[in-house]
């Protein structure tokens, strides 16, 4: 569904997303849906058109694009392959909290190496006490002169064990409760005492999650991502970013599905008709192409109050739960419709169903989304949500 209000370059940067999702990731998504580990030479490729993370900055490798143009990447590549697009979720999201905030030995240092997709950097966030209650941070970084040293564990990290650096937030003063005393710092992923593990998920397996625990890690203070005590605020304004682009992946992902299941029941007879003759199989699909067009269309609108600087919390909460729950609900209804051809891996709508059924946890249940809404229409419930 077209989007009447785009620019001729923001066009431009969706048919290139487009065009490669067609030509270089369709055909090969059920095969590399069974792998553990992204695919980096293709990530190089969406490196050099500038896919990976089009908000950054030209001067650091990205094409300074608007927050729209990283939805319409997101959901152009996910129409062909959900797990590559968490790359041009994420990118953006690390990326412009150390566009924003790192010092520019940093930013010259990393940004051009995740923009041109040579390295992955996972967010380290949540723990095992602390998933939703994100300012509830346990790991420890103790300042020792000029360092720190880092003790803890980091879970359900996305990247499992294949990131090479981390945007990670640890508690730098244990006296100050909650949010306050939280700093963020980027960690390269090779140090002596980081221990990488990784999840046996049922999808998404070449993303993976996974344990990263730091047994007496000692960074230097040049690390720090901003100020000390500063960190989980940087990253919370990110994640209605993120919660958008998810929202958008689902949406692609579900939305191939239903245009590959509108063209199979006018292919596919029974009683000597077209299936597309039933109103059984023709009104699901219409109300499931109803549902992603809201969703797309909410999305847009709340990248676009983004790039605006207008609020648009409540729309990402909105759009964050209904992404991968409909999305979910919308490829299982195509699979049915399908028969017993859907039940079996021949065809991508069972991967595409698993693969998408986990971004109702990532970043944020719909219970949680829903708390968001809440908060943002009547007023602070008193707990800080990630």
């Amino acid at each position: 569904m077209s989007i009447p209000w785009l620019t001729d370059e923001e066009r431009s940067i969706e048919e290139t997303a487009r065009r490669f999702a067609r030509e270089r990731l369709a055909a090969g998504y059920q095969a590399r849906s069974q792998q553990e580990c992204i695919d980096r030479s293709l990530l190089r490729e969406l490196g050099q058109l500038g896919l990976v993370a089009p908000t950054l900055a030209e001067e650091y490798g990205g094409i300074g694009a608007s927050s729209v143009v990283a939805g319409l990447v997101c959901e152009a590549l996910a129409y062909a392959d959900i797990n590559i697009s968490y790359v041009a979720m994420t990118s953006p999201l690390v990326g412009g909290v150390i566009q924003d905030h790192g010092s520019e030995a940093m930013k010259e240092a990393v940004l051009p190496r995740i923009a041109g997709g040579e390295i992955l950097v996972q967010l380290g966030l949540t723990e095992p006490k602390g998933g939703s209650d994100a300012a509830n941070l346990a790991l420890r970084a103790t300042r020792k002169g000029d360092c720190f040293v880092l003790n803890g564990e980091k879970t359900s990290i996305t990247y499992g064990a294949q990131a090479e650096m981390m945007l990670m937030f640890a508690r730098t003063d244990p006296n100050l409760p909650g949010a306050r005393g939280v700093t963020a710092f980027l960690v390269p992923l090779d140090l002596p005492g980081v221990t990488c593990t990784r999840f046996a998920d049922v999808g998404s397996r070449p993303v993976g999650r996974g344990q990263v625990f730091f047994d007496d890690v000692e960074i230097p203070e040049t690390a720090m991502v901003g100020n000390e005590g500063e960190g989980f605020t940087k990253v919370m304004q990110g994640f209605d970013l993120s919660r958008f682009l998810i929202a958008l992946m689902c949406v692609g992902t579900a939305q191939a599905s239903v245009d590959e299941t509108w063209q199979y029941i006018q292919d596919r007879e029974a009683f000597g008709r077209p299936l597309a003759k039933f109103q059984g199989t023709t009104f699901p699909l219409a109300e499931n192409d109803s549902k992603l067009a809201a969703v797309r269309a909410l999305s847009y609108q709340g990248l676009a109050l983004r790039d605006r600087g207008m609020p648009h919390t409540k729309e990402a909460a909105m759009v964050k739960w209904m992404g991968p729950k409909w999305g979910t609900d919308i490829i299982q209804d195509c699979l049915v419709l399908h028969g017993h051809y859907g039940w079996g891996m021949d065809l991508p709508h069972l991967q595409r169903m698993i693969d998408v059924m986990g971004l109702q946890i990532g970043d944020g249940t719909s219970h949680i989304m829903k708390s968001i809404i809440a908060r943002e229409t009547i007023g602070s419930v008193g707990v800080a949500y990630k």
